[in-house]
């Protein structure tokens, strides 16, 4: 009876703890609605361009920020979130799209795999995808360095907030003759637009979200961060504080356990002694 009650006290003490730490302590990075993901990007058509994004979601707000490099200089990038918010599952391109076998990879030959354009990445107005898709004025213009940086805070749809895993960033402009500019020597006229050259438009570089939720941008610019490390077997995402929760109730069960057998063994040995104590007495 002791053994009973004192297994229920631990668990009993130790749930209101683990209950605290659901209801009050989640972070807002893990309640619906809200999130924070990492893309790095990676070069596309020999570009050399790389980055790293960052999109975060509160409510149907998302920010994107983006430090990329190797970008042309002085130009400006059309860049663009591409997927699907059906659940269709896209990814990044490689070389082998390249289906004409030109050496430019085109956004025509890249979208079989990076899907439509589903928000464009404007730097003011609209971010829809007919009307925008391709308005180079209002896109970031890459420094004298190559290098780009942008933020925007963006009103999205309830479709995005739930697939925003599903989408991926891509930036646009390749220098392939390498004059510092977007012209038609390079690659020709893009099959988009006669009027914009090949190399304005065929993407430079591609990222899909990777990992759990992260914190911001590294420290450094377009350098690799890391997300939340996992415990052995578990999963980082679950790490929340209702994995938490999760892990000090069962550390509570964990410690019942062993202290009701460690109750039971001592209850043993007592009676142990005592029937041996009784069975010599018997014999004397």
């Amino acid at each position: 009876m002791i053994t009973k009650r004192t297994s229920r006290l631990a668990v009993l003490v130790a749930l209101p703890a683990a209950l605290t730490l659901t209801a009050g302590g989640s972070s807002p990075a893990f309640a619906e609605g809200n999130g924070a993901y990492q893309i790095n990007l990676s070069q596309l058509n020999n570009s050399s361009s790389k980055g790293t994004a960052l999109l975060s979601i509160k409510g149907h707000q998302l920010t994107v920020k983006i430090e990329s490099e190797g970008l042309v200089p002085g130009q400006p990038s059309a860049q663009h979130l591409h997927g699907s918010t059906d659940g269709h599952d896209f990814h990044c391109p490689d070389a082998s799209d390249d289906t004409n076998g030109d050496g430019v990879l085109t956004n025509t030959e890249a979208t079989v795999d990076y899907g439509n354009i589903n928000i464009s990445l404007t730097t003011k107005g609209p971010t829809d995808a007919m009307g925008s898709g391709l308005a180079v004025d209002r896109m970031p213009t890459a420094d004298a360095q190559g290098k780009l940086s942008y933020e925007r805070t963006i009103p999205v749809s309830q479709a995005v907030v739930d697939h925003i895993k599903d989408l991926h960033i891509v930036q646009h402009g390749i220098d392939r003759n390498h004059n510092n500019t977007y012209d038609f020597q390079g690659a020709g006229k893009s099959e988009l637009d006669p009027k914009l050259p090949q190399e304005a438009t065929a993407p430079t570089n591609c990222g899909e979200v990777r990992g759990a939720a992260v914190g911001s941008i590294p420290v450094g610019g377009v350098e690799t961060g890391t997300g939340p490390t996992a415990e052995k077997d578990v999963p980082a995402a679950v790490l929340g504080a209702g994995g938490v929760a999760f892990m000090a109730l069962t550390g509570a069960l964990t410690f019942a356990r062993r202290r009701r057998g460690v109750l039971l063994t001592g209850h043993a040995r007592h009676a142990g002694r005592t029937v041996r104590s009784g069975s010599n007495g018997g014999a004397a």
